[in-house]
């Protein structure tokens, strides 16, 4: 059982480690430098972020989503936590938010193509590059309102 809330100044350094996890069990892509330039990125923004988390019945998060006006910026899952549906949740949530909520996913992460694929977002295009111009093709999705997405809100 988890519940969704909005994280706390004292969340960031958790949500730091929860991409970290994330990072390292999804992203082989990554070469190691451009690993550790945009982790320092990450430690420079992240822990002040707003973001959506989903924490376990002691409030211990698990899960984050960044969503910055409709668009999904970072959904990111401990790896001990997935396949758990908080994912999927969290999702849900942003959609109760921002309907036709938008966002990039990797192109070499195929496992979270196939996840939001599932959940109801289609390709609305593609770009060769990340946001930072680095050689990671991103993939632009918008929620179209199809796939397991559309099941009500529960947590």
């Amino acid at each position: 059982m988890f519940t969704i809330r909005t994280s706390r100044p004292d969340d960031g350094e958790r949500a730091v480690e929860i991409w970290r996890r994330a990072v390292d069990a999804t992203h082989d892509f990554l070469s190691q430098q451009d690993r550790i330039a945009i982790e320092e990125m990450v430690r420079s923004f992240l822990p002040q972020a707003t973001l959506w988390l989903a924490a376990d019945a002691n409030d211990y998060p698990l899960a984050f989503m960044l969503i910055d006006n409709g668009h999904m910026e970072a959904l990111f899952v401990d790896p001990a936590c997935r396949g758990t549906g908080i994912g999927a949740a969290l999702v849900r949530h942003g959609l109760s938010l921002h309907p036709r909520m938008t966002t990039d996913v990797n192109e070499q992460n195929g496992q979270a193509v196939g996840f939001y694929e599932k959940m109801g977002f289609r390709h609305m295009g593609r770009s060769p590059v990340d946001g930072q111009g680095m050689p990671y093709p991103l993939i632009h999705l918008e929620y179209m309102g199809q796939g397991f997405g559309r099941r009500p809100i529960s947590f």
